[in-house]
């Protein structure tokens, strides 16, 4: 979470929890102690099998603890009515979990109905939580989940669990039945949603790259959800507990570092731009000389539309006809490593980087990462710890 963001969520404690099922020698999660920070991202990560989801669906009763306590903003969650309980605290799943037969608006209003908002109350809600999670309402309030491709049903799962506002947010791997470019952009906005909010989040995935992009703290769990590590995603890379911890990192430790740092922190280059309807001067004359013959063309929002060259300005009559389309975009909140691959698959070895609206806001090119690994590589072999 940035130190700037307003934290709304609140702390959750296990002590000692675990769960045993009938017919089963072992626990499926046993004597499980941690402190999740408020208004924090923490990612449970480990195997298939080991007991994270249980671990999840226990702090909101889905599934009721067998031996331990679990207290949510001090409060102990076995002494609360389970609905009570469910309605302040959202949930996110895969594949969004979308209630079939009802709208999207019906869907984000499914909690602030149970809770007696009055309509007009919800309206503006179901509005303010689809621009949130940058769906336009007039077009999506009225459509069905059938109606959405997966990463909007993903968003609106999202806008669902943050419609009544809860301190605390539950995601089972929300992002794991989409597409990787897809799964990139809604790990993004969930990072710029809580820059805004600032909520509690746990989150569950078995993806370790996941993990260190989106969390603050990583718990690391082996069987019976028994805690291997629990610690920021720099010290785990840095200083893995164990070789099962160090299996999770794996070889590209290196590599996984960029994850720990975003495009906006790191200094953006620059290119010509103009709008489509400019004439083709501007851009011919401020490529006049550069060693590096690219511009972009926008929109009339400054959207980025198009690559075009010295060359292809030599003789066009105007920017609509010329240039190949930008490729895969990246956000202010994408990681250094969504740059990688987004650069390996441009012809020019440049990515462009959008702002909150989509808006041109500066470039990203392979020399970038270079240089911020050698810094990491000198901070390193001076002891300091990236």
């Amino acid at each position: 979470m940035t130190a700037d963001a307003t934290v709304s969520g609140v702390e959750i404690v296990l002590d000692e929890v675990s769960k045993y099922y009938a017919g089963q020698p072992d626990p499926a999660v046993e004597a499980v102690s941690m402190t999740i920070p408020a208004g924090e991202i923490v990612v449970l990560v480990g195997p298939s099998g080991c007991g994270k989801t249980t671990t999840l669906r226990m702090i909101n009763r889905l599934i009721e603890p067998s031996a331990g306590t679990i207290s949510i903003g001090g409060r102990d969650a076995a002494a609360m009515n389970p609905d009570e309980l469910r309605r302040g605290i959202g949930y996110s799943i895969q594949q969004a979990g979308l209630f079939p037969h009802l709208s999207v608006a019906k869907n984000i209003a499914t909690v602030p109905g149970l809770l007696g908002w009055d309509r007009k109350r919800i309206a503006a809600r179901v509005d303010e939580m689809l621009e949130l999670v940058g769906l336009d309402p007039a077009t999506y309030r009225r459509r069905y989940p059938r109606q959405l491709s997966g990463g909007q049903q993903q968003r609106v799962g999202v806008a669902r669990a943050l419609a009544a506002d809860p301190p605390v947010l539950l995601m089972d791997e929300p992002f794991g039945a989409v597409d990787p470019i897809t799964r990139g952009l809604l790990q993004d906005e969930l990072l710029r949603l809580q820059a805004e909010l600032g909520k509690t989040i746990v989150f569950v995935t078995h993806d370790f790259t996941e993990a260190v992009k989106l969390g603050d703290r990583i718990a690391v769990l082996g069987s019976r959800s028994r805690i291997l590590q629990y610690d920021t995603p720099a010290a785990i890379l840095a200083n893995p507990a164990d070789e099962t911890v160090a299996g999770f990192v794996g070889g590209d430790a290196s590599l996984k570092q960029l994850t720990l740092t975003r495009v906006v922190d790191v200094e953006l280059g620059d290119c010509p731009v103009a709008t489509e309807d400019e004439p083709v001067a501007v851009l011919r004359e401020a490529l006049d000389g550069r060693e590096w013959p690219w511009a972009l063309v926008l929109d009339d929002q400054r959207r980025p539309l198009r690559w075009v060259s010295a060359e292809q300005l030599t003789s066009a009559g105007s920017l609509r006809d010329i240039g190949r389309p930008v490729g895969q975009v990246l956000s202010l909140r994408s990681t250094l490593q969504n740059a990688l691959g987004a650069l390996l698959a441009e012809r020019n070895a440049t990515a462009v980087i959008t702002g909150a609206r989509g808006e041109y806001a500066g470039l990203i090119t392979i020399d970038t990462l270079v240089a911020h690994l050698s810094e990491l590589r000198d901070q390193g072999a001076g002891g300091t710890r990236p």
